[in-house]
């Protein structure tokens, strides 16, 4: 057989709903797996959440099978074995207790099939007071510490601007399910998988965890900016627009100095070492902000990035996406939707020498592989027209 893509001829069961699962899901499709998702009858929870659930579904299940059961009936719960017993990879992220209520849960699916991966995606872990606690990324987010030290000095804590969680969990449930899947294939041995969005968004905070273990300093909210280093993610206002820029070194802080006409400015007694200009940070900033005040985005940006000074435009987002770099990228991909349109969506954001960008099938509509999937397991037609005549399956 050639393979032609690293996962290609492993398939992989995907229970999983909203983000974090289907985002670890959608990472094993463009590498080569076949995912089957396994949804109720009345479909995933994301599909009855308007554009938010849409904009979930086509980014996060491009080019997989839907196969939907009622998996409250013992006859979808042996479907959904057959399934499994032909699989590599299961993946959930329901609550914790509903698939071993199924008979699908991790120690019963591999005291039947050893060899099996199995990942599981929980809010806050699977051993704590909380397992049993409905988990979403905003939750994580304030449990975490994220949200006590994002926002202003002087107002209240504030969500990062987008699901980094789930999104996160996704990745890191990815790499350890690959992980365990190269294990299986240097002994034969399965694995359990466990990844919580709480742990996840601990550990995107390693920085600010690690200063405050070392220090026993607690972090607080900033607003922008560093709180040890300065100028540090700090944003400046130009003529037409805002950048972000650092440069904190005493090196990089003369350079910055001298490319906006201020020379002085490192010479400043209040400026003169790191600790110094972030006890002093509000009055270096009126400074520095006043020199990007008389230039536009673009002439800043030539001159920091041209003599390597870190800095970023603050872009919208249509500006982000029409970026030449973005745009070289080839992040965002057309997909193909059931109906023969196009729309498009967003690709995996790493590349591999060895293949091409994945992309071009969009998300499946609800059971659209049901019949086709039941077939592969040996259902007949007359089997097939029965089930989905008693509600155990849904066929498109």
């Amino acid at each position: 057989m050639s393979i032609d893509k690293p996962l290609d001829g492993v398939r992989v069961i995907d229970f999983g709903q909203f983000i974090a699962a289907p985002a670890a899901t959608q990472i094993l499709v463009d590498l080569g797996a076949d995912v089957i998702k396994v949804e109720p009858v009345h479909g995933e929870s994301a599909r009855g959440i308007g554009p938010a659930g849409e904009a979930m579904l086509q980014n996060y299940n491009r080019g997989k099978r839907s196969m939907a059961l009622d998996l409250k009936d013992p006859q979808a719960q042996e479907i959904a074995r057959k399934l499994i017993a032909g699989a590599d990879i299961v993946v959930q992220n329901l609550r914790p207790g509903v698939m071993e209520s199924f008979g699908l849960g991790a120690e019963q699916i591999l005291a039947a099939h050893p060899w099996m991966v199995y990942a599981t995606v929980s809010g806050f872990g699977l051993h704590g007071p909380s397992k049993y606690r409905p988990g979403l990324d905003i939750a994580a987010q304030a449990e975490s510490g994220m949200m006590w030290v994002t926002g202003e000095a002087d107002s209240e804590p504030q969500k990062v601007g987008a699901q980094i969680v789930d999104v996160a969990s996704g990745y890191v449930c990815a790499q350890a399910i690959l992980a365990a899947y190269v294990r299986r294939l240097r002994t034969g041995e399965g694995d359990t998988v466990e990844v919580s969005l709480l742990e996840v968004a601990l550990h995107l905070q390693g920085t600010n965890w690690g200063q405050y273990l070392i220090t026993g300093e607690e972090p607080i909210r900033k607003g922008n900016g560093q709180p040890s280093i300065a100028p540090a993610a700090d944003v400046m206002t130009t003529k037409d627009g805002n950048l972000v820029l650092s440069a904190y070194s005493d090196v990089h802080f003369h350079r910055l100095c001298r490319l906006i006409g201020r020379p002085d400015l490192a010479e400043d007694p209040r400026f003169a070492s790191n600790t110094l200009r972030v006890a002093n940070r509000q009055a270096m900033l009126v400074e520095l902000r006043s020199a990007f005040s008389t230039m536009t985005s673009d002439e800043a940006m030539e001159l920091l990035t041209t003599n390597g000074v870190v800095a970023g435009r603050i872009n919208t987002y249509p500006e982000a996406m029409r970026s030449a770099d973005v745009e070289a990228s080839g992040l965002f991909i057309e997909v193909s939707d059931t109906d023969g349109a196009s729309h498009t969506a967003l690709g995996s954001p790493w590349h591999l020498g060895s293949m091409p960008k994945p992309g071009s099938e969009g998300d499946p509509d609800l059971g659209q592989h049901t019949a086709e999937l039941l077939a592969e397991l040996g259902y007949p037609p007359a089997a097939v027209d029965a089930l989905e005549s008693s509600g155990i399956v849904h066929l498109r």
